[in-house]
């Protein structure tokens, strides 16, 4: 699968652990994030994963200190459907209930090897279609 992952300065350790992981499954992964430490504005990588996401109808994942301002930034574009996700639980429900299309992480509040699992669970967790008319209302709004 391709994988779209964008994150800011706060992200980069947790971003090259993230595309470790998903080389190592198979998943061709598209880096659109920095690789620096010095300050960048993740609105701009927030917004250019999403548009990608929707254009390419795949998966995404952003990453920025909290995960608030960047996953708000992706959610702006049509068709994203980015959710902040801290937990296990919260990272299979985004899936199963909202069809979220790019997982969002907090870089400064959760350990690497949690957003690694974070990412797995996201990714393996299929839509119930039975929410299918909710996420519909969802696209529309």
């Amino acid at each position: 699968m391709k994988i779209f992952i964008g994150n800011d300065h706060a992200a980069v350790e947790m971003k090259n652990k993230i595309v470790e992981y998903l080389n190592s499954k198979g998943h061709e992964v598209v880096n659109i994030g920095t690789d620096s430490n010095d300050s960048v504005d993740y609105p701009d990588f927030g917004k250019e994963v999403a548009q990608r996401v929707v254009q390419e109808n795949t998966l995404g994942i952003v990453i920025c200190g909290s995960g608030i301002g960047i996953s708000i930034a992706a959610n702006k574009v049509k068709g994203a459907r980015a959710a902040l996700c801290y937990e296990d639980q919260t990272a299979m429900l985004a899936r199963e209930h909202n069809n979220a299309n790019i997982l969002a992480l907090g870089a400064r509040f959760i350990a690497n090897e949690k957003a690694v699992r974070l990412v797995d669970i996201f990714l393996n967790t299929k839509f119930e279609e039975r929410h299918a008319n909710r996420v519909e209302k969802l696209n529309n709004q």
